[in-house]
């Protein structure tokens, strides 16, 4: 049985772990998950996400519960089949798929998914990051992109987010080159206020267009002011370019004006495209699990390589016996995948 230390990359590390434990038909044991967070252990979006890879690939589990610190997963044959899944709370939905979507790959047919949950949130891309990035960029490796519909928004701390999802099988994950964005050929952007006045969605879109404004970009922005359990806002832009997305967002806190929230996306999302990367600091960490499976040798060139990046390359080593070559100077990252798992 494979050890796995949950205590260096968080949810991070637990996300990766059984993703791959699922395809790659290996026990795990994980311990100290979350160590050092206020509340360690499993939360309701790890506890869902173990609990359904665990019923795909007919997993004997124990330790599972909220709070739980450790976890042995013993994978058997894959069986995908369409689901619907309450994470309960605000869990969040886009963390869930990031587990369950490298296992959906691999089933017979297309899957239909419908998840309740939070849709935006601390320490999550937003569902509109994955619908408009990552899916995209994955989508250079041969993989499908998905069907997204966000049915409602939800937001902290009552959730009630609910996501449609259908995904497609992969037959061969190819190996990708990404190391030049291109020309940028079109800024996006969606704004989505839940239960708050219109002028919080004014001032929020208005935050992000100037600052692209001052830079020389002009941004395509749809502002959606919507009804959801909680109050909250969220924004996510991107950047279309010829070889690939960069992206950025952002969600509303307690005491930080609207306007900035949108002012701080926006920069973030300039900081990516003057780093003259192929992906985003963000995307990086998503896309390793997937150049890991893929069938011969690729290299990304990314914004930043961050801790999230390092801990999803630690795992996949554990597990898969994969050696990432990283040269931090030039910010590249090469690998040879493993192909079918």
């Amino acid at each position: 049985m494979i050890e796995i230390d949950g205590s260096f990359g968080y949810g991070q590390v637990l996300r990766t772990s059984i993703a791959l434990s699922s395809l790659a038909s290996k026990p795990i044991r994980i311990f100290n998950i979350r160590k050092g967070r206020s509340r360690p252990g499993l939360m309701p979006q790890h506890l869902a996400g173990v609990k359904i890879a665990g019923e795909f690939s007919n997993a004997k589990i124990r330790g599972l519960a909220i709070g739980s610190t450790e976890i042995e997963f013993i994978p058997n044959e894959l069986n995908i089949s369409d689901k619907k899944i309450d994470i309960g709370t605000a869990g969040q939905i886009p963390l869930l798929l990031q587990t369950l979507f490298p296992l959906l790959l691999k089933a017979d047919e297309e899957t239909d998914l419908e998840i309740t949950g939070g849709t935006s949130g601390l320490g999550s891309p937003s569902m509109q990051f994955l619908q408009f990035v990552t899916f995209p960029i994955l989508s250079r490796f041969g993989i499908s992109v998905p069907q997204v519909e966000i049915v409602k928004e939800g937001f902290y701390p009552r959730g009630g987010g609910k996501v449609k999802i259908r995904t497609f099988p992969a037959k061969k994950i190819n190996a990708v080159q990404i190391m030049e964005r291109g020309k940028i050929k079109i800024l996006k952007g969606v704004s989505v206020v839940g239960s708050l006045p219109n002028h919080v969605s004014e001032r929020q879109s208005t935050g992000a267009i100037q600052t692209l404004k001052k830079h020389g970009f002009d941004l395509d922005l749809e502002s959606k002011n919507v009804n959801t359990l909680s109050p909250g806002t969220s924004i996510t832009l991107w950047a279309e370019c010829e070889n690939s997305i960069l992206g950025s967002d952002e969600i509303g806190k307690k005491g930080l004006r609207a306007e900035v929230v949108g002012e701080n996306c926006a920069k973030n999302l300039i900081k990516s495209i003057e780093s003259i990367s192929a992906l985003d600091k963000w995307t990086a960490d998503q896309v390793l699990i997937f150049l890991s499976l893929a069938h011969g040798s690729s290299e990304i060139k990314v914004e930043e390589i961050t801790e999230h990046c390092r801990t999803n390359m630690k795992v996949i080593n554990e597990i898969l016996g994969i050696e990432f070559e990283v040269d931090e100077e030039s910010r590249t990252i090469k690998v040879k995948g493993i192909g079918n798992v």
